[in-house]
């Protein structure tokens, strides 16, 4: 891979040229494509050079079981897990709406594609680089046909060597334009008062004994709950 190359159209990183920021959004816009647009406009006005999203096809991504359970989170925007995911979910309309309004401000819009559906809808979109989710980072056959689309692939990649090893292949034997495997350790923190550092380590290797609600704080539910 080449020291400086073009990630999106016109912007060249690498070498001398800036370093890429990308402002992670998510689904942090609650399903309110209002919200979404102030979150692209607040990421252009902070310096970002793009805004990412993440993007599911339900229907494929889930089973019918998975999406009919119960879904009682107090973060809950619908009674069943599959109505949750509906009100956060963006139609491909509003996608392309909000593509054209990150245009006409000046800033790259991409997504993950959660799903190879996903994937499909991206690609009809034209975003720039599909940027691959971590928990797909040795998902080989999702990979594979992300790459093939010929489309710049941005994936940060555990540390395991059969990732990386399996991963440069692929660069090598497919028709990707642009390929970026970057390391990198996530480190999830809870907000407003956060995680203390020193609990950090104490957390790595770490597996929660008990069951805890999605997005609920691990020091909830004592030290002695993880081990």
């Amino acid at each position: 891979m080449p020291l400086q190359f073009e990630l999106c159209p016109g912007r060249m990183i690498g070498g001398s040229d800036p370093c890429f920021i990308i402002a992670e959004i998510g689904q942090n816009h609650q399903g309110d494509i209002e919200i979404a647009k102030k979150m692209i406009k607040m990421a252009k006005d902070c310096g970002a050079d793009g805004a990412k999203f993440q993007k599911s096809e339900l229907e494929y991504k889930f089973s019918k079981r998975a999406l009919e359970r119960p879904y009682n989170s107090k973060h809950s925007w619908g009674k069943t897990y599959g109505d949750h995911k509906r009100h956060l979910e963006f139609s491909h309309d509003q996608y392309r709406e909000l593509k054209k309004y990150a245009e006409d401000i000046g800033i790259f819009l991409t997504a993950s594609g959660m799903d190879e559906m996903a994937v499909e809808f991206l690609h009809e979109l034209d975003v720039p680089f599909f940027k691959v989710a971590s928990c797909d980072a040795n998902n080989f056959p999702y990979l594979e046909k992300t790459a093939r689309k010929g489309t710049g692939l941005c994936c940060i990649t555990p540390k395991q060597h059969s990732c990386l090893n399996y991963e440069f292949k692929l660069y090598n034997n497919t028709n990707v334009e642009r390929a970026y495997f970057c390391g990198a350790d996530d480190v999830m923190h809870e907000n407003p008062k956060g995680i203390p550092p020193e609990h950090m380590q104490q957390l790595v290797g770490k597996k929660i004994k008990v069951d805890v609600e999605e997005d609920d704080s691990i020091l909830a539910y004592g030290k002695l709950n993880v081990g």
